[in-house]
C-alpha cells in the first residue's frame, strides 16, 4: 500500500501587532493549519484562524514577501506582517519596490 507523505500543513507565524492579537485569542506564536493541494489564499487562511485581515499588509511565504491574495500551499512556511514595518526595511523585504 502506498502512503501519501506529503504535508497537508502550512506553518504559520505571527509577528508584532498579530502577535499580540493570536496571544488574546489564545493563538500560540507558531500553529499549523491544514490547506488542500491546490492552496489556499493568505487572505482566506488569516480569515480562518481568526486574523484581523485590516491589519496584514503582506505576507511571507517560505522567506519572500506576497501578497495577501497569493496561493499558499500545503509545506510552506507562512508569516503574517502586519502594517507599520520602516521605511527602509520595507524596500530590503520587497514589500516596494523601484519605481
Amino acid at each position: 500500500m502506498k502512503r501519501d507523505k506529503a504535508p497537508r500543513a502550512v506553518t504559520i507565524r505571527l509577528f508584532g501587532l498579530l502577535r499580540s492579537f493570536g496571544k488574546a485569542k489564545d493563538l500560540p506564536a507558531c500553529l499549523e493549519e491544514s490547506v488542500p493541494p491546490e492552496g489556499r489564499s493568505g487572505l482566506e487562511i488569516a480569515e480562518e484562524i481568526g486574523l484581523p485581515t485590516d491589519k496584514i499588509e503582506a505576507v511571507f511565504r517560505n522567506g519572500r514577501i506576497q501578497r495577501l491574495d497569493e496561493r499558499v500551499y500545503p509545506g510552506d512556511r507562512v508569516a503574517f506582517v502586519p502594517p507599520g514595518t520602516p521605511g527602509p526595511y520595507r524596500v530590503l523585504l520587497g514589500m516596494v519596490g523601484d519605481k
